[in-house]
């Protein structure tokens, strides 16, 4: 007959399990809402501004999995499943503070490369169709123009995406906006600031959400080993 103990423990585990599932799915919709969010804006990215989400997303996935994992071996009362649980919880924790570190690491670096890509993307709007679509996007999406403002447009045609006007209004009025009602109708914040901006604010989600699971991970770790140490005693007892 186990202990109360140990009954206490197994279903407190069994109940954090369930807990510790349902989290990782919503830690895959936060990661699929930020890499959504952000991925609008992937043409000016490097691959290192987009890996965070992706990473917590896949860590998401084996955080679900490995909670059945711990449920099975607190119904089973089986100390190896509950240890490799417990190890299983550690890595995933690591890899989280990893990324999170990193994550707030580069957010305060990344400006220079972003700075530099817009220019690049910029000066290639009127030759490449992919610039172009992607710079469009920026100032509709983010209500801005340019890298910091309209005058990045000097020496080509300034995009009517940069203006504001209604879309039912007529191209004279579109032209009349970005050519004489400056200030009025056209967006004058660069795109550079607005997008950075996202970029932190999406950062700051996933190093919250991060921290907050990395909690729950810790606290897992600890009654799986509390609940293997019980049932290694009790079965020694025996």
């Amino acid at each position: 007959m186990e202990s109360c103990e140990m009954s206490f423990i197994k279903y407190v585990l069994f109940i954090f399990n369930l807990i510790f599932a349902i989290s990782g799915i919503g830690i895959i919709v936060a990661g699929a809402l930020v890499l959504s969010d952000v991925g609008d804006f992937k043409h000016f990215l490097q691959d290192e501004m987009l890996a965070p989400p992706i990473v917590l997303i896949v860590v998401a996935a084996i955080v679900f999995i490995v909670a059945f994992l711990g449920c099975f071996g607190a119904i089973r009362e089986s100390y190896k499943l509950l240890i490799a649980f417990a190890v299983c919880l550690l890595i995933i924790f690591f890899v989280e503070m990893a990324v999170g570190i990193a994550a707030a690491i580069y957010k305060n670096d990344f400006g220079d490369a972003l700075k530099s890509a817009l220019k690049k993307s910029l000066d290639n709007y009127s030759k490449n169709e992919m610039d172009k679509i992607s710079w469009d996007n920026a100032h509709l999406k983010l209500k801005c123009c340019g890298v910091e403002g309209p005058d990045d447009w000097q020496g080509q045609p300034l995009p009517y995406s940069c203006c504001h006007v209604d879309d039912e209004l007529s191209s004279t009025l579109n032209s009349y906006c970005i050519n004489v009602a400056r200030g009025k109708y056209l967006y004058e914040t660069g795109c550079y600031d607005q997008l950075k901006i996202k970029i932190h604010e999406n950062t700051n989600i996933l190093i919250g959400v991060g921290i907050g699971i990395a909690f729950i991970q810790i606290v897992g770790v600890i009654l799986a080993c509390w609940l293997a140490h019980t049932i290694k005693n009790e079965s020694g007892e025996k």
